[in-house]
């Protein structure tokens, strides 16, 4: 089966990491993720606090980075870990997936980040990637560690708003970025090493995961499918970490663009912005940049910005 091609768009560069904010030590990450390079910072996990700030991760340093809405760079946390994903709750709180502790919390006026969930059931996770929250409150959160074709071990989990802890799957082969569909009763979700995006279903009630399958098969780059994200009328977005590109699909899983990359091919996060909601920024973790480009489109509204 085909389709049209989508129209191609090429993003603009919004800003990047200055050199005066990369460490002098090495990363003990980047040493075994990416041999041989060193990344000023290796930006995953925008997200939007209600001052049109932009918080991302740098995983490879242990930082959380805060991009003012000039492009200014400032670090808003360091702590020993290996934040991957970021995502801000109503309350204002910032909720971290790390890849070495597991679910962490962080205060956005002081800085500090303590643990939040780091050993479900007295065991550790494997490697926490991303995280969503939904309009109720429950955070979804992905479980990868090192797992892949060779061995779905990865998890997916939903922490309800009040505190109960849930496994929905335990056998999906790199689970990273994840999002709701726009009624919630279904969640999309990035299975990076079988290059695809799933579509996991709820039964009634929202408890009971059922017919999971693969919404969209994608081909090409050097890793997958990473973030994704969501428009108001149900478009899926998805970040092709190694490919340089963000598709854009309809709700029914057409292409309706391919937004390229002006710099490196690892796009791996996206977030909605601006007045309208209509900016999409994008993380180019090669580059330690945020990209940026407008949409005919918004972006459904956050968690974090509920009233």
């Amino acid at each position: 089966m085909f389709f049209a091609p989508p129209e191609d768009i090429t993003a603009d560069v919004f800003a990047e990491v200055p050199a005066d904010l990369m460490p002098e030590a090495a990363s003990q990450w980047g040493a075994v993720q990416h041999p041989g390079k060193q990344f000023r910072a290796f930006l995953e996990g925008p997200s939007f606090d209600r001052n049109g700030n932009l918080y991302c991760v740098d995983i490879c340093h242990g930082r959380i980075l805060k991009c003012g809405p000039e492009g200014d760079f400032t670090v808003a946390a360091t702590y020993n870990g290996e934040p991957n994903g970021l995502k801000i709750h109503a309350d204002g709180r910032i909720f971290i997936a790390d890849h070495a502790h597991g679910l962490m919390v962080m205060d956005p006026v002081s800085g500090k980040v303590e643990p939040y969930l780091t050993r479900p059931g007295l065991e550790r996770f494997h490697g926490l990637n991303d995280l969503h929250f939904a309009s109720n409150g429950d955070l979804y959160f992905t479980d990868q560690g090192q797992s892949g074709l060779h061995a779905p071990y990865g998890r997916l989990f939903r922490l309800s708003a009040g505190g109960d802890l849930t496994c929905l799957i335990d056998s999906i082969p790199s689970p990273n970025g994840l999002v709701l569909n726009e009624t919630e009763n279904q969640l999309y979700l990035a299975v990076t090493r079988m290059n695809a995006v799933w579509r996991v279903r709820f039964l009634p009630g929202g408890h009971t995961v059922a017919k999971t399958g693969t919404f969209i098969q994608l081909s090409g780059g050097m890793a997958g499918p990473d973030g994704l994200a969501l428009g108001e009328g149900g478009e899926l977005l998805i970040g092709h970490m190694g490919l340089g590109t963000i598709w854009v699909m309809s709700r029914l899983g057409e292409p309706m663009y391919r937004i390229r990359s002006p710099r490196g091919i690892l796009t791996a996060n996206m977030a909605f912005g601006g007045p309208d909601n209509r900016d999409l920024y994008i993380t180019e973790a090669e580059t330690s940049a945020i990209l940026k480009v407008t949409l005919p489109f918004a972006g459904k509204k956050m968690f974090s910005h509920q009233t």
